[in-house]
């Protein structure tokens, strides 16, 4: 009794919140330094990508601009994993040597764009520091046209006895204990080839709508006395099991994820009005991450008001400390799918960030970028800080040393760091560091403000930095789990007072330019020079400032801290 009143507290704590941020337009809630920032990237229907499709070799190198822009645009948003779908609908986006390669690609079904794309998002998204979770369709293996369309190649004409037609579409029949042989299958493949950060599984559940769903012969074959709810239950659970299996065994830090239906069952006080996922598609995600099978649970909660706040703390309370992350449906600003204002979506962020949720994903990436109903500004807003995606705190391996011989080395105006690297743990590579540094005596490596370069791989970094302050610096290791080792520290007294990077100088002559760099040198504007442009719209860092006459001789360049 005192733990129901005790939760009912707490839900009724969680709507006053969203209520008062009515008032408030958005409550804006402390901004962690871990947090999931995540998009679903959708490839079927080529609906977020790949608009280009691969019918001549040059349009090869169109469609990996194309996939670069969407990622470049996500990294500016501050997004920081990214679910690409990469099992379409029985078919792959990546050289397979079980399913064909979708037509998304190309146009025509089964036939090789000339490169692999899976390989080159991970690469881009990883040049970004962003993750990469390959987005693994389950079960749903497409309408009868599609089936029709891939002839031979489809799993429907190649093992049959795998697939069940229902409701005008094919299945992998989940009742069949073959069919989690197959996905296996498939997950290793992805896995074993691939360098993804994690493996989502999405439609690990039986059909929307099960009345007349043709099992029963298999309910009798298969079902050991358990009633037919019951052993369907179990069919997606042994799935979940064994898919989570397979990934930790082949490479225990690649996360492993799935996105069940928003509500998981009806509440005390908020019913799910026949719609939750234990019961109507037979999920029982929750119990899947107390016993270990999933790190991360993505819910699609694409409802608003009473329908999304009391469910997101149903799911953070039955985490089990693992990851809930709420799928957002950003598509709901457009008038055609129910045109919310933005507040309702700013209400959604907050609130998740404040019940202590992982973090938010959006579904799905081009309503962000095309900035449906003011999506993009309003997630730039809430999001303006960097964040680090979530360690997985109860990995079993050893977390990783501190780094040693952390020294820096005045020249002229610049400061080289340098380290040994810290040897790789037995099982996982270890090959990144974080970098933070701060005025004064100390630097606070929690204060994601303080985060001077993250990712960084090799055993030095220079810095174009030439303020006269004292410098902190704090240096760490961070596993492929993502957890960090205890920092390495060093302080630089003051120097010689020289110009402070923080005023800009005025424009004393025509022609004039302005050159923004990030701290690893990359180019992020070059154009005229005026003391009113870019900087403001920058986000949260450090960047380098350069200003050239209009013969590219460099006049006055300095760093500041955003």
């Amino acid at each position: 009794m005192i733990f129901l009143i005790m939760r009912a507290i707490k839900i009724t704590i969680l709507l006053l919140s969203a209520l008062f941020s009515l008032c408030a337009t958005a409550q804006k809630t402390p901004s962690p330094k871990y947090e999931y920032r995540a998009v679903w990237l959708t490839t079927i229907e080529n609906l977020d990508w790949p608009k280009t499709l691969v019918k001549a070799p040059a349009d090869t190198l169109a469609q990996q601009r194309e996939l670069t822009s969407v990622l470049d645009s996500l990294h500016s948003l501050g997004v920081n994993t990214v679910l690409l779908q990469t099992r379409v609908r029985g078919d792959v986006i990546y050289p397979s040597a079980i399913e064909p390669f979708s037509h998304v690609l190309t146009g025509d079904e089964g036939r090789n764009p000339g490169y692999d794309a899976l390989a080159f998002a991970v690469r881009e998204c990883h040049k970004r520091g962003m993750q990469l979770h390959a987005w693994v369709v389950s079960l749903p293996l497409g309408k009868a046209e599609h089936i029709k369309r891939m002839g031979k190649m489809s799993l429907v004409h190649k093992q049959r006895a795998l697939c069940s037609y229902y409701d005008g579409n094919w299945y992998m029949e989940p009742g069949n204990p073959a069919t989690a042989d197959y996905l296996c299958a498939l997950v290793t493949e992805i896995v074993k080839n691939y360098d993804v950060d994690g493996l989502h599984l999405d439609y690990i559940r039986y059909p929307d709508r099960v009345k007349n769903y043709p099992d029963a012969a298999l309910h009798r074959r298969h079902g050991k006395g358990l009633s037919l709810s019951a052993w369907r239950r179990a069919n997606i659970t042994a799935i979940a099991r064994r898919v989570c299996e397979v990934v930790k065994e082949l490479k225990p830090w690649v996360r492993v994820s799935c996105a069940p239906l928003g509500k998981y069952g009806d509440l005390a006080q908020y019913s799910s009005y026949g719609w939750n996922a234990r019961e109507t598609v037979f999920q029982e995600a929750q119990d899947w991450m107390r016993d270990g099978y999933m790190d991360i649970l993505f819910p699609m909660l694409y409802f608003k008001g009473n329908n999304f706040y009391p469910f997101v703390l149903d799911w953070q309370e039955n985490s089990h400390g693992r990851h809930i992350v709420p799928g957002v449906g950003v598509y709901r600003l457009l008038p055609e799918y129910g045109g919310w204002q933005p507040v309702e979506i700013a209400r959604q962020l907050n609130t998740s960030r404040s019940a202590g949720t992982a973090g938010t994903a959006l579904f799905r990436a081009h309503h962000l970028l095309s900035n449906a109903g003011g999506a993009a500004e309003l997630y730039s807003s809430i999001y303006a800080k960097k964040a680090l995606v979530p360690p997985l705190d109860w990995a079993a391996a050893a977390a990783p040393a501190t780094p040693a011989a952390f020294a820096v080395e005045s020249r002229g105006d610049t400061l080289a760091l340098s380290w040994q690297l810290v040897p790789e743990v037995a099982g996982h590579p270890l090959n990144k560091y974080n970098l933070y540094v701060a005025v004064g005596d100390t630097v606070d490596i929690d204060d994601v403000d303080n985060l001077l370069c993250d990712n960084l791989q090799g055993d030095s970094f220079v810095w174009a930095c030439r303020t006269s302050s004292a410098l902190s610096f704090a240096l760490t290791a961070v596993d492929a789990y993502g957890r960090e080792s205890v920092a390495a520290r060093l302080h630089i007294p003051a120097r010689n007072p020289r110009l402070e990077a923080l005023t800009l100088p005025e424009p004393f002559a025509w022609g004039q330019r302005l050159l923004v760099h990030d701290v690893r040198g990359k180019l992020l504007y070059s154009g005229r020079y005026s003391t009113s442009v870019v900087v403001s719209e920058l986000a949260c860092g450090y960047y380098r400032l350069t200003v050239t006459d209009r013969d590219g001789a460099v006049l006055w360049s300095d760093y500041f801290k955003r």
